[in-house]
């Protein structure tokens, strides 16, 4: 029988027996638990620090293999710092902190625009098991310094996860209230590996609202590594999907390499761009660029506003 196999096989009520009630699991499915399983039993095998980052990936509650990610990474966080922080999580169905939080029982904060969201996040039956604060709030460069603050998240932090699909880089770089030790963080693959760009601040920004493609978003990787070197952070590499940048702090002796942005930049092949009409185009963003070519972006290095045109060379 593979390892595999007796993971879930110990996972499952004996037969005749009543099994886990609601006062043992609550609401917790039998394929969240085979999945924490899973993930014990992989992360126990990746450990070569050789395979790269994505040699560690796999999927339970992440959108892409973040979960595996996470799990390496996070093993070299102390226990006292064992709190993340996340946001843009929507219902929390599928985030790259969940995982900590039931296999690792850390304590978290998360936060989602939508009250509806977070509603039923504090509607599940198991909520009572877990020390996450979950808060329902527009994040805005003004308003999260105040939001960690007020929730009594301040210093040293184990993991940040940042995915709002807007202006990710401005309020990342005015929540200084944390310092964390490992930062998660979404790029805009079809930026390119050098370009240091980011859109325009604007404290009310939503996606499509701001451009009908829903391509005009977030930051390029190149931005996101200088404003982390800023916080004493090194880029060690991304998720195989080309999504999801990681940086961690060197006191941590993560032992994989300090990546350049071009060496750690990975073409996503996500095919979400849409057309004027709303409908799915079915083309890499790298691909309809041209939709957005002539929309503003800031260059983080000069802080001059160029065209996407100027600053890609489209």
């Amino acid at each position: 029988m593979s390892s595999v196999s007796r993971v879930f096989r110990s996972a499952r009520p004996r037969q005749g027996s009543p099994g886990p009630g609601p006062t043992a699991l609550g609401a917790v499915s039998q394929e969240e638990i085979n999945g924490v399983l899973l993930s014990r039993l992989l992360a126990s095998t990746k450990t070569d620090p050789s395979l790269g980052l994505q040699g560690f990936e796999h999927r339970v509650f992440s959108q892409f293999g973040d979960d595996g990610i996470i799990a390496y990474l996070t093993s070299f966080v102390p226990a006292e710092c064992r709190r993340f922080a996340e946001f843009g999580v929507e219902d929390y169905s599928e985030s790259n902190t969940r995982l900590l939080m039931t296999r690792d029982n850390w304590s978290g904060l998360v936060i989602d625009g939508s009250q509806a969201h977070i509603d039923t996040i504090r509607g599940r039956k198991d909520f009572w098991r877990y020390d996450l604060t979950a808060v329902a709030a527009f994040v805005t460069a003004e308003s999260i310094g105040p939001l960690f603050e007020e929730h009594g998240y301040t210093g040293r932090l184990g993991l940040l996860s940042v995915d709002i699909d807007g202006a990710d880089y401005w309020v990342l770089k005015a929540l200084t209230a944390v310092e964390p030790l490992i930062l998660v963080c979404e790029y805009i693959s079809a930026f390119g590996p050098t370009a240091p760009i980011t859109v325009p601040y604007d404290p009310a920004f939503r996606r499509l609202d701001a451009h009908y493609s829903g391509l005009y978003a977030g930051a390029s990787l190149a931005a996101l590594t200088r404003l982390a070197a800023e916080r004493g952070l090194r880029l060690v590499g991304s998720n195989s999907a080309g999504n999801n940048a990681y940086f961690v702090h060197p006191s941590l002796g993560v032992p994989l390499p300090t990546l350049s942005p071009a060496e750690a930049h990975v073409p996503s092949r996500f095919r979400e761009a849409r057309g004027a009409d709303g409908q799915m185009l079915l083309r890499r963003a790298d691909e309809c660029l041209e939709l957005i070519a002539d929309m503003p972006v800031v260059n983080v290095e000069t802080s001059q506003t160029i065209s996407v045109r100027e600053a890609l060379a489209l």
